[in-house]
């Protein structure tokens, strides 16, 4: 029979246990240590001095995706690489879903680390604001709807939050483009396509927007390049959706007209037709603001870009896409007096869309640039110019 162990044998065994596992412990504790340190560290960013754009072309902006980026020194490195490509401006959505989640309650968070760090690198913000929180939509007891739906009954509390924004960053944004392609039923949150009621719906947003920042430009559109007939379920021609908002009297209620051109599979001079969609496409538009003699106003191309993806019809090659941005930029540079801007969608996604869409990236999730990043960067700071 074994004799009972005394306490001291027992604290003696317990001590030796501790002493044998000693490096188990020490790894645990330098492994804990490290973490530690490492966790607050990826939250915060050294302060480095307000950066300046080097460019030779003003004219080039990109369409970032920053909405989904949850650390900030992605957010970070991503405005840093648009300073370094050569881009003074970039386009950027702001939903109004995350900033007022509840009515009557901002959550300005998500936008003012966007805007300090994209002013803290020397750019241009030009803010989308789009998608409907819930509190602004039907029950979905009684009717489902789209996160772009938007009751007319709700265009006042729309034009209340562009307000607030509009006050809030009026030393930082000064370009506002209310809504994204109305002219798409999907975009209008499935409900008939109407210019008129985009009319009204602006009409309220200018004069709010105004009232809090008489410096504010609102841009007026961003309609989607459609051939859809007037008839359509799906939308409208983004010409006849114009053509009806003059007619209606938009003129008054925007400072500058916002505009997509997607070049798809044909050159930057292919010459522009009703019944074409190509990259000079905007050239028709401008036609219809010089026919209500509004052409004058200032023009931003804030949707622009051919895709490079091998699997997608629409696509081109790698070496095209290099040719024709290229081009384009210097067609537009050159040949449209009142474009401010041509902004090409988009810079970078937080993550792979695993589809077409990631033919349009200019840097990899994991920010190594492609080719269309270090030839666009090449022309913008003319890196290849005889010093």
């Amino acid at each position: 029979m074994r004799a009972p162990e005394s306490a001291a044998y027992r604290a003696g065994r317990a001590a030796r246990w501790l002493w044998d596992r000693r490096g188990v412990w020490l790894r645990g504790a330098l492994v804990a240590l490290i973490l530690l340190n490492l966790a607050p560290a990826r939250a915060r960013l050294l302060p480095e001095p307000p950066q300046v754009v080097q460019t030779e072309h003003p004219i080039l902006c990109m369409h970032t995706r920053l909405v989904d980026e949850v650390e900030d020194l992605k957010v970070w490195r991503t405005l840093r690489m648009v300073r370094e490509m050569g881009a003074p401006a970039i386009v950027e959505l702001f939903p109004w879903a995350y900033i007022q989640p509840r009515e009557g309650v901002y959550d300005w968070h998500h936008p003012d680390r966007i805007i300090r760090m994209a002013r803290q690198q020397g750019l241009t913000v030009i803010a989308r604001l789009g998608i409907v929180p819930a509190w602004a939509r039907p029950d979905p007891r009684l009717q489902q709807t789209s996160l772009n739906y938007l009751p007319r009954s709700r265009y006042a509390d729309y034009a209340a939050f562009v307000a607030a924004f509009a006050a809030r960053y009026r030393d930082s944004v000064t370009h506002i483009i209310p809504w994204n392609e109305p002219n798409l039923y999907f975009e209008w949150g499935f409900r008939q396509v109407l210019p008129e009621e985009y009319v009204e719906f602006l009409r309220l947003i200018y004069a709010a927007a105004h009232a809090a920042n008489p410096a504010v430009q609102i841009l007026g559109a961003a309609l989607a390049p459609t051939l859809e007939p007037e008839s359509s379920a799906n939308g409208m021609d983004d010409l006849i959706y114009l053509r009806r908002m003059y007619a209606a009297g938009a003129a008054a209620y925007f400072d500058g007209l916002a505009v997509h051109t997607y070049g798809f599979t044909l050159p930057p001079d292919d010459p522009p037709a009703p019944d074409r969609l190509n990259f000079r496409r905007y050239e028709l538009l401008h036609a219809i603001m010089r026919e209500f003699g509004d052409g004058e106003k200032p023009v931003y191309i804030t949707e622009s870009s051919w895709n490079d993806h091998p699997r997608w019809v629409n696509a081109v090659r790698p070496s095209q896409r290099i040719e024709y941005t290229l081009a384009a930029l210097q067609y537009a540079e050159s040949a449209w007096q009142t474009v401010r801007h041509l902004c090409f969608w988009f810079f970078r996604a937080p993550t792979l869309y695993r589809n077409y869409m990631d033919g349009y990236a200019f840097v990899t999730v994991e920010f190594r640039p492609r080719p269309i990043y270090e030839e666009v960067q090449r022309w913008a700071r003319r890196w290849d110019a005889a010093p």
